[in-house]
């Protein structure tokens, strides 16, 4: 009886050490090792991996960067804000400062605007009146934008070209309030590539063009069809089943809608809550489940998903 006992108690400890682990946020603290690092390593030993090895594990690193990004914003691996900014502020994925993508991102958080035009921050749709005015070539893009190879080709640039567009048209009515984030961002940027490139050898346009355009391509593929227009808010949220490799670069936000219903949860929890309540995530999205982005690879490759017009605007 007393050997039951023991057993009984040691399974107790052992399972109040897993729970403090968990809490003690370890994975992430792993993730911010293996991503800083092996970007470090990659260029360190990019004359010994060649440049094609190299070059796509770098695409690798920052695409997985923009991921923790994410992470830090909604407050892994600490309770603190700018403790967690320091792991996520270096712009080794180049185009955005982590200050206007959090701020952005926060507020795509408003699951009630999610879709929305000009309400919601991450929303690839536009409204029937900016439609109107539209020149064919920019309607052109943006139906080639709902392809899914099209997104990957030209997403990026329509992201980086709305946001600094928006950030220079701030700057030209005289609105300084990012200015200094912007700064900021465009110094730490010019340093980054001046070592990169005298301390490495990488050529500061081979970073920008051939691994971090790359590497925004590779993350919006998981933002192709994340959210779709629907009456019910919760309907507009998308549960996508991604194979191994996907749910690791996208640390699980696959399961966008669990991220939705508890932004605040880590990483690799959001399996293991979706995985108890699976029949009430999938009714409550409505039926909006896609069985991994190669599905969306198949069906929509050189077909457009939807219509770039949002339909339930006015």
């Amino acid at each position: 009886m007393q050997a039951w006992i023991d057993i009984a108690q040691r399974q107790e400890v052992i399972a109040e050490r897993t729970r403090q682990l968990w809490r003690g946020e370890w994975p992430t603290w792993l993730l911010i090792l293996a991503i800083h690092g092996g970007w470090l390593a990659t260029l360190a030993y990019w004359p010994l991996l060649g440049d094609p090895a190299a070059t796509m594990l770098m695409v690798w690193w920052c695409a997985w960067y923009m991921s923790l990004q994410h992470e830090l914003i909604h407050g892994h691996p600490t309770p603190w804000p700018r403790l967690n900014r320091v792991f996520g502020y270096l712009p080794l994925a180049v185009w955005y400062p982590y200050e206007i993508y959090r701020e952005s991102h926060l507020r795509h958080h408003n699951d009630f605007d999610l879709t929305l035009p000009e309400l919601d921050a991450e929303s690839t749709y536009v409204s029937p009146a900016e439609w109107d005015a539209m020149s064919r070539p920019l309607r052109a893009l943006r139906w080639l934008n709902k392809t899914f190879w099209g997104r990957l080709a030209i997403g990026p640039a329509l992201a980086i070209a709305s946001t600094w567009g928006a950030a220079a048209g701030r700057l030209a009515r005289g609105d300084l309030r990012d200015a200094g984030v912007w700064l900021r961002h465009l110094l730490l940027l010019a340093a980054l590539l001046w070592w990169v490139q005298s301390a490495f050898g990488v050529p500061a346009l081979w970073y920008v063009l051939v691994i971090s355009y790359p590497a925004q391509s590779l993350s919006m593929i998981r933002s192709y069809y994340e959210h779709r227009p629907a009456e019910d808010h919760k309907q507009r949220i998308v549960l996508n089943g991604a194979g191994l490799v996907f749910r690791i670069l996208f640390l699980n936000n696959n399961l966008h809608l669990v991220h939705h219903d508890l932004p605040s949860l880590p990483w690799y929890l959001l399996p293991r809550v979706y995985a108890g309540r699976r029949e009430a995530y999938n009714a409550r999205s409505g039926g909006f489940h896609i069985n991994g982005y190669g599905e969306l690879m198949r069906r929509y490759g050189f077909r457009p998903i939807d219509a770039p017009v949002h339909p339930r605007m006015p």
